[in-house]
């Protein structure tokens, strides 16, 4: 590398490029829309089967192509673009140069290298088993092989980013404490590595299980092993997209957090207690006590949602105080209605905002209650949450983000824009559509994991009534959309990267330069805080909505659960 281009700066935006780190956040973003791709091809390929009018796939098939999407899109996809994130919110937002970047160049091997071998031995066929992987089910020995590797390239990504850290307060880079959306993203590494440490502690027995080496794994212990690295994976993403919406209020309207300390405090309950709510998809196991159950997932827990609901206020009322600001002061919504809805950096993370609070949010809390989760439990339902989740919030607010990296640091304007405006729009109201209506589903008994919700042929149909039907139908038209919407999304990301003009006005240094006056920089390398209490009564009216909203709807979660089970 030439030492008069270590460092590139966009002009447009005054962010800061090492050219190391660039070239890492290239090939991680991109290898993330790779696995993308292919999870949505798979995703089209389970929902036209779970659609009963249409029931594409064979049973071996189906469960081969679950096992695959699984992974591919709830690991292998999100992880990739995560470690891109990481980079940028180190060495671009903290204006350094990236630590060890040829460690940073292994650990992406190892990921690459992982996630091809595991690939690999789920489509040879005998290595079906989900993602969960439950023992005594085996799969292959390159399945959890893969996995190991992929996981230890993640883990030294995390610790390249806390190496960055030390680099950017060694040489003193940047003044004061972290900015936010670093903090956000220190959060993340910092349950990055819990999560990992957990894969490690039961995949590499389980590995050495397949091999011949272990006789036998408990499956109670590994279940509750496992799901501190399967829920926690998520707990990651979490913390990421909460992130990436803080830098999308500052890319997009210059907004800076109306309390850093109320923001930084509400990460710092994510670190503590979030993966605590790993023991919600134990809470029907007969293995685990109902203390351990009720303290992990209704005391302790709490704490994570109250974090939860800080940055569901924190976040849109930065942008309404920045909104009224700039004169968009008429009534309570006039701010929110005056907002860039045509930019699908703002529409896309707005949306994933909403679908997350209202269907993720609202949803994980009524499952993380031993008794309501009896309804529940390996039904559809439980799907439906975690694309509300993972999907509606990290994959939407992942998307969000691509819009401004493609002029920013891949250096070319967006391919097809009209797509773009509309992509966040069809992608995100499928699956509000989706998880919808698989929850009903779910709600009224339809199985998780079943290939034929009718169990036609076996010597105990089950008939269910026919709404049940009419969701499952929905589920497949409302998953054709959210597809549609996820293609073109890949098709403006890699159209932009081959046809995309290229967008000039870089300049290049040897060293970080001072914090510029750009204002994307400033806004979201930068403090701010200290906005009054009523500062923003629009999102306070819309937090009141939600609040009343999650107290019905977990109210008539019980009330449903009184008439399961009559008294006699």
């Amino acid at each position: 590398m030439n030492a008069a281009q270590a460092f590139r700066i966009d002009t447009a935006t005054g962010l800061q490029y090492h050219r190391d780190a660039e070239l890492l956040m290239k090939a991680n973003a991109f290898m993330g829309v790779v696995f993308l791709l292919i999870g949505g091809v798979l995703a089209l390929l389970i929902s036209l089967t779970r659609w009963p009018a249409v029931h594409l796939l064979p049973a071996d098939w189906f469960y081969l192509t679950l096992t695959a999407h699984g992974l591919d899109m709830l690991v292998f996809w999100i992880i990739f673009f995560e470690m891109a994130v990481l980079y940028f919110c180190a060495s671009t937002l903290l204006r350094c140069r990236l630590a060890t970047p040829r460690m940073a160049w292994l650990g992406f091997a190892l990921m690459l290298i992982g996630s091809v071998t595991t690939n690999v031995a789920i489509f040879e066929g005998s290595s079906s088993v989900m993602m969960t992987s439950y023992v005594p089910m085996p799969a292959k020995p390159a399945f959890y092989l893969g996995l190991i590797l992929f996981a230890v390239g993640a883990l030294i990504g995390c610790f390249v980013f806390l190496g960055t850290l030390v680099v950017a307060k060694n040489e003193k880079t940047y003044e004061g404490s972290l900015p936010l959306v670093t903090f956000g993203a220190l959060t993340a590494c910092i349950i990055a590595i819990f999560t990992i440490a957990s894969g490690a502690i039961i995949l590499i027995p389980t590995f050495l299980w397949s091999v011949g080496y272990i006789h036998q794994i408990d499956p109670l212990m590994y279940r509750t092993i496992w799901w501190g690295f399967g829920h926690s994976s998520q707990q990651i993403n979490v913390a990421a997209h909460v992130s990436v919406w803080y830098a999308i209020a500052a890319i997009v309207f210059g907004a800076k957090p109306m309390s850093e300390k109320v923001s930084r405090t509400a990460f710092f309950l994510y670190i503590v207690f979030l993966q605590l709510a790993s023991a919600h998809h134990l809470l029907s196991d007969p293995g685990l006590s109902s203390e351990w159950k009720v303290f992990n997932t209704s005391y302790f827990m709490y704490f994570a949602v109250l974090a939860s609901m800080i940055h569901g206020l924190t976040v849109p009322g930065a942008i309404e105080v920045a909104q009224r600001d700039k004169g968009f002061t008429k009534g309570l919504y006039e701010w929110i209605r005056k907002a860039p809805w045509g930019n699908p950096v703002f529409s896309g993370m707005f949306i994933s905002l909403i679908g997350f609070g209202f269907l993720g949010g609202i949803s994980g809390v009524m499952m993380g209650t031993e008794q309501l989760n009896m309804i529940i439990h390996n039904t559809l339902y439980v799907p439906g949450h975690f694309h509300a989740t993972v999907v509606i919030g990290t994959t939407l607010a992942f998307m969000s983000l691509t819009y401004f990296l493609i002029p920013s640091l891949f250096g070319r304007q967006l391919w097809m824009p009209g797509v773009a405006k509309w992509q966040p729009y069809l992608f995100g109201f499928g699956m509000y559509m989706f998880c919808l209506v698989m929850m009903g589903a779910g709600t009224l008994g339809v199985p998780r994991r079943h290939w034929d919700m009718s169990f036609a042929g076996t010597l105990l149909p089950h008939e269910f009534p026919g709404s049940a039907y009419l969701m499952m139908g929905l589920v497949g038209i409302s998953a054709v959309a959210a597809v549609i919407g996820g293609g073109m999304y890949v098709l403006v990301t890699v159209g932009s990267l081959l046809f995309g003009r290229r967008v000039e006005g870089s300049t290049f240094a040897t060293r970080p330069t001072p914090l510029p006056r750009a204002p994307v920089a400033a806004a979201i390398g930068g403090h701010g805080g200290g906005a009054g209490a009523f500062a923003a009564p629009g999102t306070f009216t819309l937090a009141m909505v939600f609040l009343v909203a999650f107290v019905l709807y977990y109210f008539i979660n019980w009330k449903y659960l009184s008439t399961v089970w009559g008294l006699s």
